[in-house]
């Protein structure tokens, strides 16, 4: 019928996108690195192989609850920024998370722009949490240090720049030659969740994080660009899931990665899972293929959570997708 076409079934979308990378991101140089965590005030951690240098903003100064009650600042209400070459090495992109009160939205929109910076997104990755939180995505080009002065600048005023986030309290250092056993500090994820038993049902390995443990998985079935720089899961194209509370009764939240095909496979796993569906959007713009993201979150026994983690997990990538054949006609 004219005006009436199919939509691409998933095995002519993974074929589109599944080539493979067109040359290797050029490395960012220890002094590019030293510029942006000067820029930042803050140390970073470089990721070799992906060639990325990223900088954690938490929001420490919050105390978040989700349905009244306390979650780590770990669980989610961490934010970051990442900066990589493009690929052929001319330029670089900066992208960022940004964990934000409603109030803070709108000034850091007119920072981030009064830097010749760009929104990307503006969204909720919660239901239930208290404050209300909502995610800015920004993204920027330019060199390594420009960008890190550039989004420096913007959050000068905000209480995501380091040098505005109280310190975390530290263990005081040990006085020379007192031999005693330190005491003992809060549980972390490791004494709280049973990891290998995690580990055993999502097929990956986890971090430990303060309380909370993290998985965090890439795309490495596909090559995203965006701008001429490969997204990959140092730079926000990724699926995570994180565990607080304790085995016998978690809570989960993550967000998955998804083209376009692979949006409804997912959530359909979820809820037969019994997670919630808690937001679907973009993170990024101009990338190919186009990404989607979903966020989601639930409650229960850490097992039957990761469960569910991994029946999303299991709805990438696939060579065949059950249902294509009777794809949307528009």
């Amino acid at each position: 019928m004219l005006g009436a076409t199919s939509l691409l079934s998933l095995d002519d979308t993974l074929a589109a996108v599944s080539a493979p990378p067109k040359g290797k991101t050029p490395a960012l140089s220890a002094a590019d690195q030293a510029a942006i965590d000067a820029a930042l005030g803050k140390k970073g951690t470089y990721n070799e192989a992906q060639a990325t240098h990223l900088v954690g903003l938490p929001r420490n100064d919050l105390k978040m609850k989700i349905k009244g009650e306390p979650v780590p600042i770990a669980f989610g209400f961490g934010g970051w920024v990442a900066i990589k070459h493009t690929l052929d090495g001319k330029s670089a992109m900066l992208m960022s998370d940004t964990v934000l009160l409603q109030e803070e939205v709108n000034p850091l929109i007119s920072a981030a722009l009064a830097q010749g910076l760009e929104i990307g997104a503006v969204h909720n990755h919660f239901f239930y949490e208290e404050p209300r939180i909502f995610y800015m995505h920004i993204h920027g080009m330019g060199s390594p240090a420009e960008l890190a002065q550039k989004f420096a600048a913007a959050l000068k005023d905000s209480k995501l720049l380091p040098a505005n986030q109280p310190q975390p309290a530290g263990a005081p250092a040990a006085a020379a030659g007192n031999n005693a056993t330190p005491a003992a500090g809060p549980p972390t994820g490791k004494e709280l969740f049973n990891l290998p038993a995690l580990d055993k049902i999502t097929g990956k390995q986890g971090t430990v994080n303060g309380p909370t443990y993290k998985y965090t998985v890439g795309r490495d079935d596909l090559q995203s660009l965006m701008m001429g720089t490969e997204m990959t899961a140092a730079i926000g194209l990724n699926s995570w899931a994180a565990f607080a509370g304790k085995q016998a009764d978690a809570h989960i939240a993550g967000d998955i990665a998804m083209l376009e095909a692979e949006v409804n496979p997912v959530i359909k796993a979820l809820r037969a899972h019994n997670l919630e569906v808690v937001a679907v959007h973009n993170h990024m713009l101009f990338d190919e293929p186009r990404m989607m993201f979903l966020h989601y979150y639930g409650r229960g026994p850490a097992a039957q959570l990761a469960t569910g983690f991994r029946a999303a997990l299991d709805q990438l990538g696939k060579a065949k997708a059950p249902g294509m054949k009777g794809a949307m006609k528009h």
